[in-house]
């Protein structure tokens, strides 16, 4: 068999289903016989198509870009919700999908257009007395707009070219997740996340990685501060469910994303990217969602990861439907037992801040290629798959996070920097932060910090930060003024990891402290301007409405 004929024909079932007849209006993949991609005005064009041919949709923009590109919304229902307050008293659970947040990986971008508009004339299954469905299909504007067709020559396709990875600013949107700083990542937590506040988030993308025979691959959110009972739901019901219905159901062979450890032995494991949160999978799963990253394969033919992401969207769309009021339970009492956890933390509660990979239950099988070793770019050697087809069975997956260092879990943490920088980023997040209104004395828990260490090169507009120091406890007055962060709070979690000055991915981190931890004019250890307390405390104190 060649690398593909594996993938192409157990797509075959699904391209020959009556599901994918040509619909109008189509997109520019399809009327392009998949040599080309959509630009932003062909995708807002394909979407007044839609809202002239059905009134079950309507468009809102969740933000402008850099370079003063609006990024269309689609939102989908039956009847269609003007605003979020119309859910009020609705059964409907609402679920987010986006696409093309790197602008050369395209397949998702032609995906959810297919997919709005099937839905919507109903060639596709019917979701919409369950669901409100919410699509963004051109996540990075202004790296669309850079096709060529020199970008991304790895892949195979569209022969007319891609866009790039990053946005306007010169920035990687999927590394936005903490620090917020792109108008799109901005847009999706105002206007999506806090707005709508979607029980499921699906970010679609394009692999570059291991040789396999499968053309799609997915994983869900990781950090292992997350809920637990969520990342079961996944690791054990949805793993078995997708890749069950996207054989069955839909013909397309997927595995869960990653790459193997060691391409001399591929069979010793497969790891997916990472947990931290500054990649939006994670981060949204650190809010008590269900999370996907969705990553296709980018040396299948085009057409095939178009249609494969297609069959992923249907299937996750699937199971909601189906399991819709067991999904929103478990949403619902993940965030009951996160404002728990911050009213009452035990002694078994804490904020993981190392960890090491662990395998999950489930082995996977992979088709696979045997693999030759090749010198690669300076002198480097680097796998290479031959033609001949091999089978790796029973390949553990690492993508547990088991904890090897935890720090205690607090009920809340006192911030004494004065600075919008920091309050006003907690609540761009949607993070509560209170102020108080007299002076407390309180029992805190602080961190001295001995060192702090720029990166040796930028990273997404910063010289990002490790920090080193010793923990220590005090009795301590904090003056009116002084601000609070219960974690007694639906993102009481996120709170923690943000705030905490050890975590991976930190406000600490990406320099929002670097100003009162660096020892400019001493030699004396800085006092992190965060103490967090585990005590019950009684306090007055008043919101913080957001930039005030």
């Amino acid at each position: 068999m060649t690398k593909m004929s594996y993938a192409v024909a157990g797509i075959l079932l699904f391209l020959c289903s009556p599901l994918l007849a040509q619909q109008s209006p189509l997109t520019v993949a399809e009327s392009s016989g998949f040599t080309a991609t959509s630009r932003h005005t062909d995708v807002t064009a394909f979407i007044r198509e839609l809202q002239r041919t059905s009134s079950q949709i309507r468009v809102e923009t969740i933000g402008t870009t850099a370079e003063g590109r609006q990024i269309p919304m689609l939102v989908i229902g039956d009847p269609v919700p003007a605003s979020p307050a119309d859910l009020r008293y609705d059964d409907r659970a609402v679920v987010y999908i986006q696409a093309n947040i790197h602008a050369g990986e395209v397949e998702g971008k032609e995906a959810t257009l297919m997919l709005a508009r099937d839905i919507l004339n109903g060639t596709a299954p019917s979701y919409l007395d369950k669901l409100v469905i919410l699509i963004v299909p051109n996540f990075n504007p202004d790296g669309n707009e850079k096709i060529s067709t020199e970008n991304r020559q790895n892949q195979h396709g569209p022969e007319q070219g891609v866009g790039i990875r990053y946005n306007g600013q010169n920035l990687d949107l999927n590394r936005d997740g903490i620090k917020l700083e792109t108008p799109e990542a901005q847009g999706l937590v105002k206007n999506v996340l806090l707005r709508w506040d979607p029980v499921f988030f699906l970010d679609s993308h394009t692999h570059n990685g291991s040789y396999h025979e499968e053309p799609v691959t997915w994983t869900w959110g990781l950090n292992p501060n997350g809920d637990m009972e969520i990342m079961n739901y996944m690791e054990t019901i949805l793993l078995q469910y997708v890749t069950d219905r996207m054989r069955d159901t839909y013909g397309v062979l997927t595995i869960p994303h990653g790459d193997f450890m060691n391409v001399r032995e591929p069979a010793r494991g497969w790891v997916p990217l990472g947990p931290q949160p500054r990649y939006l999978s994670n981060y949204v799963g650190l809010r008590n969602r269900l999370s996907i990253l969705n990553e296709q394969y980018p040396y299948a033919e085009y057409e095939d990861r178009v249609r494969g992401a297609y069959s992923l969207f249907l299937t996750f769309l699937d199971h909601l439907y189906a399991n819709k009021d067991r999904v929103v339970t478990l949403v619902k009492d993940a965030e009951s037992r996160t404002i728990a956890r911050g009213v009452d933390p035990s002694e078994a509660d804490g904020i993981v801040v190392e960890f090491e990979r662990a395998a999950i239950d489930q082995l996977l099988t992979i088709r696979g290629y045997e693999m030759e070793l090749v010198e690669g770019f300076g002198g480097r050697m680097q796998g290479r798959p031959t033609e001949r087809t091999v089978t790796y069975n029973d390949v553990p997956y690492y993508s547990r996070y088991t904890p090897t260092r935890t720090v205690p879990y607090p009920r809340g943490y006192f911030i004494t920097a004065h600075d919008e920088a920091v309050i006003g980023k907690l609540n761009q997040h949607g993070i509560t932060v209170e102020r108080l209104l007299e002076p407390v004395t309180a029992n805190v828990q602080s961190y001295s910090v001995t060192g702090l260490t720029p990166s040796s090169r930028p990273n997404q507009g910063h010289y990002t930060s490790s920090v080193e120091g010793e923990y220590g406890t005090e009795t301590r007055e904090f003056p009116t003024g002084t601000y609070h962060v219960s974690t007694a709070q639906a993102l009481g979690t996120l709170a923690a990891y943000m705030l905490e000055p050890e975590t991976d991915d930190a406000l600490v981190v990406w320099n929002y402290f670097d100003r009162y931890l660096a020892t400019q004019w001493s030699n004396a250890a800085q006092t992190y301007p965060v103490f967090k307390h585990t005590e019950e405390l009684h306090l007055a104190k008043e919101a913080v409405a957001p930039n005030g």
